[in-house]
């Protein structure tokens, strides 16, 4: 049993690693559309970026999010998946056993309470660094020596020691409420579409599912997932890219509330077009990445000991 708690806190690590290569383009301009100014529309801001910063700008602070949402995912897979076996050993006597919606549910709102501790610190570094040479439009404000369009920080471990020296411990979790009510509904709207979606596709006799169908349910998993997440994940976005030159929220409700007076509904649904269609490959590369490693990894341990 402890070597298969260990087994799935590594497919993990490998299916995080898949999707921040994947993924880091897209969230770069997922990113910029939620907390910059000026972009209008998707292929504007991928316009823009390129223009501005080449092909370089699509991968800004993708370093620390390769290094540490691999980590990320690997706790989240492995919380999930050990949650989801205690809770079938605890209903059914059997931790392998087929589960129960209730218990994939219970396990993806575990799962999305355990992530924030994790995610977001590394969300924190990550949208700082993506937004650190955004010009900030904004009159009569005074920014020397911290001048906007220049970098304020020097890399993801600068970053973090600079905000933990400004801020403190609460700098470092800033939009860990919004990060909360993203995330808990976020996982159930991951775990159980991929659970039931693959199971869906899987032909009838076959064991485990294959590489399509993996790559097919985590991709609409995923679609679903973050498309359904945007409005919490643009309140999280403008809150933790807050404080980059100037503090403009005070907490989530305030950011919500700012953010309807001055851009109205539609600005908490900036950015869906891009989350959903970063989810796919994002998710698919991720399940795939855990599933097939998770298999590799069994099969090594029943070819070592037949």
């Amino acid at each position: 049993m402890v070597s298969l708690q260990l087994q799935d806190f590594a497919a993990g690590w490998v299916g995080g690693a898949a999707s921040v290569v994947v993924g880091h383009p897209l969230d770069t301009i997922k990113t910029r559309l939620q907390a910059g100014q000026g972009y209008g529309n998707t292929l504007n801001c991928v316009l823009t970026v390129y223009r501005n910063e080449s092909v370089a700008g699509f991968f800004k602070g993708m370093s620390f999010p390769l290094a540490s949402i691999a980590v990320y995912s690997s706790v989240v897979f492995g919380v999930f998946s050990n949650t989801q076996r205690l809770l079938s050993q605890l209903r059914h006597g059997d931790p392998t056993g087929t589960p129960a919606l209730a218990d994939v549910a219970l396990a993806s709102v575990v799962a999305g309470f355990i992530s924030v501790g994790i995610g977001t610190p590394v969300d924190l570094v990550k949208i700082r660094l993506q937004m650190q040479t955004q010009p900030y439009i904004k009159a009569n404000i005074k920014l020397t020596p911290t001048v906007p369009g220049f970098p304020v920080y020097q890399g993801p471990i600068h970053c973090f020691r600079t905000v933990l020296q400004k801020e403190g411990i609460a700098g470092i979790y800033r939009g860990a409420g919004a990060t909360l009510l993203r995330d808990v509904p976020g996982y159930c709207l991951y775990f159980i579409p991929y659970t039931y979606f693959c199971g869906w596709i899987t032909p009838d006799g076959c064991i485990s599912p294959n590489p399509f169908s993996i790559w097919l349910a985590g991709g609409v998993a995923g679609a679903i997932s973050w498309g359904t997440a945007t409005p919490m994940d643009v309140v999280k976005s403008r809150l933790q890219a807050d404080g980059v030159y100037l503090n403009k929220y005070k907490g989530t409700l305030d950011c919500i509330l700012q953010s309807y007076q001055n851009e109205g509904l539609k600005v908490f649904f900036r950015g869906i077009t891009v989350n959903a269609v970063r989810g796919f490959p994002m998710s698919s590369a991720m399940f795939l990445g855990y599933e097939l490693s998770l298999k590799a990894m069994k099969r090594d341990k029943t070819e070592t000991n037949p």
